[in-house]
């Protein structure tokens, strides 16, 4: 294999009360430093993303040399306090010594975790990113079992039976269950996110691979790895059984690049390439790591905030709020083109069509509309019964005068 890693995303939910506080415990965490993008170094992904998106998620762009002495002038609570009304901010972990594992005691697969980011928005949703890469010279059977295996490892280490014989091989960690000990340094209480019904303890998969010239020439050859790109974009092992025919419609694919295929789950998105053109080694992964991660950030951003929007309704009935969470994403990002980028355009509306994000919206959408005009008619028949009780109120008054007249 030419080329190959793996981002696996872990999503959590923050009291969005404590917000501020919780950006506050990241700037006190020793291994937490703000990311500070620049335009000069960050080029690639200031050009990708239009200007309304690109301040929705980076900020940090806008910022003048003055700015960011100024910000860093503050003491923590003050940086928290001002960071807490950004719509997104982004952290960087510090991995003191690259971390390196085995996953299986013999034969195992050899990997590192090369860098952790935390990306953060002021709603309160929040995901934690791992870059992993296999060491050695691994094939494409290896990148199916290590992407099959690592996703379930938050899960599976509340129980280290099952994975005792992962062991993390360097002095910064002990063992495996350190993954789950960073995790949980980082997100705190993460009970809310049970409630909308999202898969917390296995991580969605978002992963590259850069196969040999002779395995795949042509659209042809591609015949030759046909299942294992299913595979790979539904994170199933080397092992699984499949018919290509009825998998292929559980996954969107984009295919606009010759011998590059983006493949498109519920669970993962994955590029597959062929070192036949060069870009698909050299310029191809590193867009893939950049832009289009923060493509696929922004669309799963989209599905969690439109998921908590439905609970907090169902909970609270209070229609001004609800109206108000819902523009304020249909005004920000909800129906925005985010780049001018061909193949980023096609990943971003597959992203959102694989996961729901506009069923979602409608879904939302229909029950205002509903809930709106049943208030309306409420409205309406409590005000033709304040009138009809101002008028019996007047008969009565007219009558009671009468009456007092013919008294006298």
């Amino acid at each position: 294999m030419k080329y190959q890693y793996s981002y696996f995303i872990h999503p959590y939910i923050v009291d969005e009360r404590k917000y501020s506080q919780h950006l506050l415990r990241l700037l006190k965490n020793k291994n937490c430093s703000l990311k500070i993008l620049e335009k000069e170094k960050e080029l690639n992904i200031y050009t990708y993303f239009l200007p309304k998106i690109r301040k929705y998620l980076f900020w940090p762009f806008g910022l003048t040399k003055e700015k960011l002495e100024k910000l860093n002038e503050f003491d923590d609570s003050m940086k928290s306090t001002i960071l807490s009304k950004e719509e997104c901010t982004i952290f960087e972990y510090k991995i003191e010594n690259q971390m390196q594992a085995k996953i299986g005691m013999e034969n195992g697969i050899f990997f590192e975790i090369r860098k952790i980011e935390i990306v953060c928005f002021n709603s309160g949703i929040c995901f934690i990113v791992f870059k992993t890469i296999l060491d050695g010279e691994p094939k494409i059977e290896d990148v199916l079992n290590f992407n099959y295996k690592f996703r379930d490892i938050n899960a599976s280490i509340k129980n280290l039976k099952d994975y005792e014989n992962i062991r993390i091989q360097t002095n910064s960690l002990k063992d495996i269950s350190t993954l789950e000990e960073i995790v949980k340094e980082i997100e705190g209480n993460n009970k809310d996110i049970k409630e909308l019904n999202i898969d917390d303890e296995r991580f969605l998969t978002f992963s590259y691979m850069c196969i040999e010239a002779e395995k795949w020439k042509d659209e042809e050859s591609f015949e030759n790895v046909k299942n294992a790109f299913i595979k790979f974009a539904d994170v199933m092992p080397s092992t699984a059984h499949i018919n290509f025919e009825e998998e292929r419609n559980n996954i969107e694919t984009v295919e606009t690049l010759k011998n590059v295929k983006f493949g498109l789950s519920k669970q993962a998105v994955v590029l597959m390439a062929s070192e036949t053109n060069t870009e698909n080694y050299t310029k191809l992964p590193f867009k893939f790591e950049n832009e289009y991660l923060y493509t696929y950030i922004l669309a799963l951003y989209q599905k969690i905030y439109l998921k908590k929007v439905v609970i907090e309704f169902t909970k609270t009935k209070n229609i001004k709020k609800m109206k108000q969470k819902f523009m304020e994403i249909t005004k920000t990002i909800y129906n925005q083109e985010i780049t001018n980028d061909v193949e980023g355009s096609m990943l971003y509306e597959k992203l959102l069509k694989i996961l729901k994000v506009k069923s979602l919206y409608e879904q939302i959408k229909t029950e205002y509309d509903l809930i709106y005009k049943e208030l309306n008619i409420n409205r309406t028949i409590k005000g033709h019964h304040i009138i009809l009780a101002l008028i019996i109120i007047l008969i009565i008054v007219n009558v009671a005068n009468i009456a007092i007249t013919l008294l006298q």
